[in-house]
């Protein structure tokens, strides 16, 4: 589990919203592909998948605890450059979101 310290309350609504307008156009900017993952909210938390590629397997799963995001990453798919470019737009995305206050790692591994 990787977390990220935004600096300031997250709302995950809000997040969700970011992810699924921007990840998409991102992804296919960075990659020149057309790959599209799907974003959910599902009890709170976000979930990244793409089933055409990854079956049922949930690529992240992040959760916010007040000024933190805790994400989970798939073991299956660490080194698949797919999911490695999406984790990259993800910390852009969050770095947007925390604006001014900044982006901190809590703790990876």
């Amino acid at each position: 589990m990787k977390i990220i310290n935004l600096h300031k309350t997250v709302n995950i609504n809000e997040l969700y919203d970011l992810i699924s307008q921007k990840l998409n156009p991102l992804f296919h900017e960075q990659k020149h592909s057309d790959i599209n993952f799907t974003v959910e909210n599902n009890n709170g938390a976000i979930e990244i998948l793409q089933p055409e590629l990854y079956g049922d397997d949930i690529l992240f799963h992040i959760e916010a605890d007040g000024r933190d995001l805790n994400i989970t990453r798939s073991e299956h798919y660490v080194d698949d450059i797919n999911s490695i470019t999406v984790e990259s737009i993800l910390n852009f995305l969050f770095e947007d979101v925390a604006g001014e206050s900044g982006v901190s790692l809590v703790q990876e591994g």
